[in-house]
């Protein structure tokens, strides 16, 4: 049964930081956020954890074997060297959606995203140490068939992007909805998603709605495990199993369970 840790990572009063004593140069945001990502996903990704960009001012990172001190060391680590701060909330569930819903209960009670006095909030409980397994975090690497034939040698570049986000667009709702699954665009033609423990037959349901829907083939590896990162791993190994062998869904270490 899966567990997941979820860590909420918001910028403290950014939109008003923006505009303060006037607007900022849209480039100059642009690069802080970018750096700020990167450093945020150097520091968990060191941890065996992974982050996801969303909306770049709000961030969401899968945080099993991440403790406390790691949350505070990463708040003074950028408050040290950006202009802004960083309010974390945290949140454990065996369904991702709800663990996130936690993280921001947390946050929110602190006081709003725009509030100024409202500075590096750090709240919510992580999953204790005894209570970790090797079951804890699912995570599902989604891939577009072929879309290098399909759409990037064929259609320009922004049509091409509007292609692959319709795709996944239509897979982070139905996944969401169905299952409190959270997916994300990861680049390329890439989607990770972070799951509930989920059956073949739920992939292949999430994999047919999006090709109904939005008219884009997928396929999916899928891996477990007690981090993102060996999760991960494993889902990029059994993503590699579907190309090879010409399926839709491979789950890593268990062949069976594609043909539940």
């Amino acid at each position: 049964m899966t567990n997941t840790q979820l860590t909420l990572v918001q910028i403290d009063n950014y939109g008003p930081w923006t505009v303060t004593p006037e607007p900022r140069r849209e480039m100059d945001l642009q690069t802080l956020q970018s750096r700020l990502f990167a450093d945020l996903a150097q520091f968990v990704g060191s941890r065996d954890g992974y982050v996801f960009f969303t909306r770049f001012d709000n961030m969401v990172a899968v945080t099993n074997g991440l403790d406390r001190d790691d949350h505070e060391l990463l708040q003074e680590s950028i408050a040290n060297r950006y202009p802004v701060t960083l309010s974390l909330g945290i949140g454990v569930d065996r369904n991702p959606a709800v663990a996130l819903e936690r993280a921001t209960d947390v946050v929110q009670r602190a006081g709003s995203a725009q509030d100024h006095e409202r500075r590096e909030v750090l709240s919510g409980e992580t999953l204790p140490m005894e209570d970790r397994t090797d079951s804890d975090v699912q995570i599902a690497h989604f891939d577009v068939n072929d879309a290098t034939g399909k759409y990037t040698d064929r259609l320009n570049e922004f049509d091409t992007f509007i292609q692959i986000e319709q795709g996944y667009a239509s897979l982070m709702r139905h996944l969401r909805e169905e299952h409190g699954a959270l997916s994300f665009f990861v680049g390329g033609d890439n989607i990770i998603s972070v799951t509930p423990d989920l059956t073949a037959s739920q992939y292949r349901a999430a994999i047919d709605h999006v090709e109904g829907e939005a008219g884009v083939e997928l396929k999916v590896g899928v891996g477990t495990a007690s981090n993102a990162h060996e999760a991960g791993f494993a889902a990029k190994h059994a993503l590699e199993d579907c190309r090879h062998r010409g399926t839709i869904v491979e789950f890593a270490d268990a062949p069976l369970a594609a043909d539940d």
